[in-house]
C-alpha cells in the first residue's frame, strides 16, 4: 500500500472554500502528514474548487489537467469543493488521472476516502446532496492568527436562477449555536481578535431549526458576550432575510462591525424577477433606507451582475442609476456567465460579450468615482484599525482594516499585529488609505 507523508492544498473561490480547506488541512496534519508549499514535493494534492464562475472552473481544470501530463511525479490527486458536486463522476472522464472526487458535504469523510484509495488503488467518489455531519472546526489549521472564519450555516434555499450553490452545497443546514459559541471562545482564547461568520445566507440562520428559538440576531447577541472578542463580521446576506432585529444588533452590539454586504444584483424589477431574487427594487431600497436610518454610520457592499439574459440597455441603466444613488463602499461587479444545471441555462445567453464588457466597465468606472469621493472624505480623520499583518511589498508598513472594511497602511512595528490602533488618515493610494498612528 502506498504511503503518504506530505500534502499540498490549493483553494479556489470563496471564504467558505477557504474554511473547508483549513478543516481538511487540520485533518491531514492530525493524520501525521506534513504540509508543503511545493506541489511537486507532495504525495497528496487536493484541489478545492469553485463553480460559481466559469473562469474559476477553467483555472482548476487546466491546472489539474497539466498534472496528468507529468510522468515523473505521480501523487494521489483529489478534487473537492463545488466543482466536485457539480460534475461528479464526469470528472473522472475529463481528468482520468485523478484518484478521488469529494463534495462539499463530505469533508468529514476525507480520511476514509484516502484509506480506500490507498488500499484498493481504485478511484473513489463521495458527493452527498445534503450536509449532515458536524465537522472538526476546532482542529482546523488556520494560517491567519488575527482573523478567523466560523461557519454557522451551510447550503442555500433561495435558488437564484443563475447560481449553482443550491445544487453544489445542498439545502440550508444551520449549525448548533452552542457549537458555534464554543468555537468562537476557543479562537478568542487562542488570540484571535476578529471572527467572520460564514454562510451562503447567514441571515436565514436558525430558520431550519425553529425548536432552537435562535435566529441570526439572537446568535450575534450571544457571540458579543464573549470576553476578548474585538470584532464580528458576517457574510453573505440575502436582502429578503435582513431583518429590523439584525439592524438593531448592528447598531447596539459593540463587537459587530458596521459593514453589511447587501447584494442587489440588478436594478430592474423584471431582471430581478427573472433572477428569482424574490424582492423588488422598491423593497430593496426600503431596507437600505431603514438600515441607514437605524445605523447612520453603516457602510454597504453589494454584488451586481450585468448582461443577464435579455437585459436591455434601459434595464442596465436602471442598475446604473441605483448604483449611483446608493453609493456602496464596496461593489463586486460581474458579467453573467451561464452555469450548467441552473435554470438560467434554459435561456439564450443573448447579450454579446462586447456589450457585457461595455456595461461592466461603465459600472466599474462609476463605482471608482464613488469610492474616490469616499476616500477623500477620510482625509484628516481618525479611524480604528485592527492591525492584521506586515505589508507584503514594504515591511516597514503594517496593514489592517477599519470596521467599515477599508484597507489601511501605516508605519509601525510588527509587535502591534493583533492590536487596535487609532490611525490618522493623510492620503490614499488606489483603494488603500494611508495614515500614521
Amino acid at each position: 500500500m502506498r504511503k503518504l507523508d506530505t500534502f499540498f492544498v490549493r483553494t479556489y473561490g470563496c471564504q467558505m472554500n477557504e474554511l473547508d480547506s483549513e478543516i481538511m488541512i487540520g485533518q491531514l496534519i492530525n493524520r501525521g502528514l506534513t504540509r508543503v508549499e511545493d506541489e511537486n514535493a507532495a504525495d497528496l494534492l487536493i484541489f478545492n474548487t469553485c463553480s460559481i464562475r466559469d473562469l474559476a472552473e477553467r483555472k482548476a481544470m487546466g491546472k489539474i489537467n497539466l498534472l496528468g501530463k507529468n510522468q515523473n511525479h505521480r501523487p494521489i490527486i483529489g478534487v473537492t469543493g463545488c466543482m466536485a458536486n457539480a460534475k461528479k463522476e464526469s470528472l473522472f472522464d475529463k481528468l482520468p488521472h485523478i484518484d478521488f472526487v469529494m463534495g462539499t458535504n463530505n469533508i468529514h469523510d476525507l480520511n476514509n476516502i484516502l484509506d480506500e484509495v490507498l488500499s484498493t488503488g481504485k478511484q473513489s467518489i463521495r458527493t452527498d446532496d445534503h450536509f449532515q455531519f458536524e465537522l472538526d472546526y476546532i482542529n482546523a489549521k488556520r494560517d491567519d492568527k488575527v482573523k478567523a472564519h466560523v461557519s454557522i450555516i451551510r447550503g442555500c434555499d433561495k435558488y437564484c436562477t443563475y447560481c449553482v450553490v443550491p445544487y453544489t452545497r445542498g439545502p440550508e443546514v444551520s449549525r448548533d449555536p452552542d457549537s458555534i459559541i464554543e468555537e468562537c471562545r476557543h479562537l478568542v482564547n487562542n488570540g484571535y481578535k476578529e471572527i467572520t461568520l460564514l454562510g451562503q445566507n447567514v441571515n436565514s440562520y436558525g430558520n431550519d431549526k425553529p425548536e432552537w428559538n435562535c435566529h441570526f440576531h439572537d446568535l450575534l447577541y450571544r457571540i458579543d458576550k464573549i470576553p476578548g472578542l474585538e470584532r464580528v463580521r458576517f457574510m453573505t446576506s440575502h436582502p429578503v432575510d435582513i431583518t429590523r432585529e439584525l439592524m438593531l444588533a448592528i447598531r447596539d452590539l459593540k463587537s459587530l462591525c458596521e459593514f453589511v454586504h447587501f447584494p442587489m444584483q440588478a436594478g430592474s424589477n423584471r431582471i430581478l424577477k427573472k433572477m428569482h431574487r424574490i424582492y423588488t427594487v422598491e423593497q430593496y431600497l426600503e431596507k437600505v433606507q431603514m438600515l441607514r436610518e437605524l445605523v447612520p454610520n453603516v457602510t454597504l457592499g453589494t454584488d451586481i451582475i450585468v448582461g443577464f439574459p435579455s437585459e436591455t440597455e434601459d434595464e442596465f441603466m436602471q442598475t446604473y442609476e441605483r448604483l449611483k444613488q446608493l453609493e456602496f463602499s464596496v461593489a463586486y461587479i460581474y458579467t453573467y456567465s451561464p452555469r450548467k444545471g441552473t435554470p438560467a441555462m434554459r435561456w439564450q445567453d443573448d447579450i454579446t460579450e462586447d456589450v457585457k464588457q461595455d456595461r461592466l466597465q461603465r459600472l466599474m468606472q462609476l463605482q471608482e468615482e464613488i469610492c474616490t469621493r469616499q476616500r477623500q472624505a477620510f482625509l484628516g480623520t481618525e479611524v480604528e484599525v485592527l492591525v492584521e499583518k506586515v505589508n507584503f511589498k514594504d515591511s516597514s508598513l503594517l496593514k489592517g482594516r477599519t470596521r467599515c472594511w477599508k484597507n489601511v497602511l501605516f508605519p509601525g512595528d510588527e509587535s502591534l499585529i493583533g492590536s487596535l490602533q487609532k490611525i490618522k488618515i493623510h492620503s490614499y493610494s488606489h483603494q488603500t488609505l494611508l495614515g500614521s498612528i
